[in-house]
């Protein structure tokens, strides 16, 4: 079963955890995750540079390491670095130390501020030991891009169905990812219906 967006729960569970943000108008979040790499980064940065468009890169240490030169060219548009961990470790599947220590690894390159955990999951125990020195940011809508069989068609559907006022949405900065093939559309298509983007202010 897919899930475009988050369960209910899941709002409850990790209170402070940013799914969707109070807005006043029609504002969106693009995020992508994943990042950064040679073979989408720098395209995903021409269309948004081309529609002055900013947003958060939730890019893993690993990746972050291996292509220094891609994380200073996202920070150099003026948008903001995210921690995704070091490694793209699930949060089900790893101890609350093992998972503590690759997130702190990865903020000594990505963001000491900010994190997504990958797949969006995270125990309990998990979460009340992170929330205490990051700011926790899930998501509101999920495209499915990092998908290629679920296709940018059915992907460009679910963004145009489920975005609302305040949208934190997740799109994936990688060579399998469908995200390019949809965004400049996709920024179009807000555009004319009077949505914004725009980045929060993250603070602890």
């Amino acid at each position: 079963m897919r899930l475009y967006r988050p369960l209910l729960f899941a709002n409850i569970i990790f209170r402070k955890a940013l799914f969707r943000l109070k807005v006043s108008g029609k504002v969106l979040y693009l995020t992508f995750d994943d990042g950064p790499h040679p073979e989408s980064t720098s395209f995903i940065l021409q269309i948004l540079g081309k529609y002055s468009v900013k947003a958060i890169f939730f890019c893993t240490g690993d990746s972050a390491t291996k292509y220094p030169s891609l994380l200073t060219e996202i920070q150099s548009e003026g948008h903001i670095i995210g921690n995704h961990g070091f490694y793209h470790l699930d949060g089900f599947k790893s101890t609350s130390k093992d998972y503590y220590d690759n997130i702190r690894k990865a903020a000594k390159i990505t963001s000491d501020k900010i994190f997504r955990p990958p797949y969006g999951r995270l125990r309990l125990s998990q979460y009340r030991m992170i929330s205490k020195t990051y700011k926790i940011m899930m998501w509101d809508v999920m495209a499915y891009d990092f998908d290629r069989q679920f296709g940018k068609k059915r992907s460009f559907a679910i963004l145009k169905n489920k975005i609302r006022d305040g949208s934190i949405i997740v799109l994936h900065d990688t060579p399998t990812s469908t995200s390019g093939e949809f965004l400049e559309e996709f920024i179009n298509y807000c555009y004319s219906r009077d949505y914004t983007f725009d980045v929060p202010s993250i603070h602890n």
